[in-house]
This record gives C-alpha cells, structure tokens and sequence, in this order.
C-alpha cells in the first residue's frame, strides 16, 4: 500500500512541477490583449465619505475595481435607504454603481463582473428583475450570495469590476 501511496504522490508531483513550469510561458505568450501594468494604481475616494476606510474604486492598469455599492442616498438625517424594500433599492444600488462608473468615464457596459449580496437570498429573482433593467446588450459575469448582515441594514450590496477600453 506505501509503495503505490509513494508512487501517486510521486506522478502527482511531476504532473504539478510540469503545470507550474507552463505557467510562466503561459503568461508571456503574445496575443492581442495588453498586459496589465500594475504599476499603473489609482485610488478614488468616494465623494463627501473620505473618512471611509475604504476607496469608492481603484484603478489597476485598465481595471477599476469597483467597493459595494448600496442603495444609500442621502437624507436630511445624512445617508438613508429608500423606502418599500429590495426593488427600490437595486435600482438605487445600480443607479449609485452608474454614478460611480461616470465619475471614471464610464458607462454599465463597460462592466465585466458583478458580485451580489443579498440580506435575503429568497430576494433573488426581484432584485434580478430590477439588475437585468440596467443592461441592453451583454450582462457583465456575475456572482450572488445571501449574507447574514448588511451596511445600514441594506438588504443588498453589489461590487463590480469595469475594464476601460
């Protein structure tokens, strides 16, 4: 039983010492795509919350990452969720992602990845309804999870990944 115990682990890790070898050459093949240049970072702070602790985005070569974003406008008392639940909420959660995207000069179709989180998972289907509305041609990658918590009691939360042209 050792000696095959001994010989799998053996072809394993020549198979593992051969994938991590392509790995390398994988990444300087040439092909259309511009490598990400990293040394290319910028940080946005989000407007008026600049004592966040976090960004509102982050630029990474052509990359901006994008924090979650809720459904929060501002109120008399300072930030607020709209009234009537999860559908007015998605449409001022995407309309606050638009915002966002604006600022940087660009647009929902420029999104390739989305991430959802949701107070309710049970909340999918029309959070979705009101998500889907926002796109006209191609819908970027997306992910969606319930949570047990969210920022201001949001009932959901949704961060993106946008790629300049």
């Amino acid at each position: 039983m050792k000696r095959t115990r001994r010989s799998w682990i053996r072809k394993a890790g020549v198979g593992l010492a051969v994938v991590l070898a392509a790995i390398p050459a994988a990444a300087n093949h040439d092909d259309a795509s511009p490598a990400v240049d990293a040394s290319t970072i910028e940080f946005h702070p989000a407007p008026g919350r600049s004592a966040m602790p976090f960004s509102e985005s982050v630029r990474v070569g052509n990359l901006l990452f994008l924090s979650g974003q809720i459904g929060a406008v501002l109120t008399e008392g300072g930030r607020g969720l709209p009234p009537g639940g999860i559908v007015p909420e998605t449409r001022q959660t995407m309309e606050n992602i638009r915002t966002a995207l604006e600022r940087r000069g660009l647009s929902m179709s420029d999104l390739v990845k989305c991430t959802v989180m949701l107070a309710d998972i049970a909340e999918w289907s029309a959070m979705n309804e009101v998500y889907r509305s926002f796109f006209s041609e191609h819908f970027p990658a997306r992910s969606a999870f319930g949570t047990s918590g969210l920022a201001l009691g949001a009932r959901v939360e949704i961060e993106c990944i946008a790629v300049f042209e």
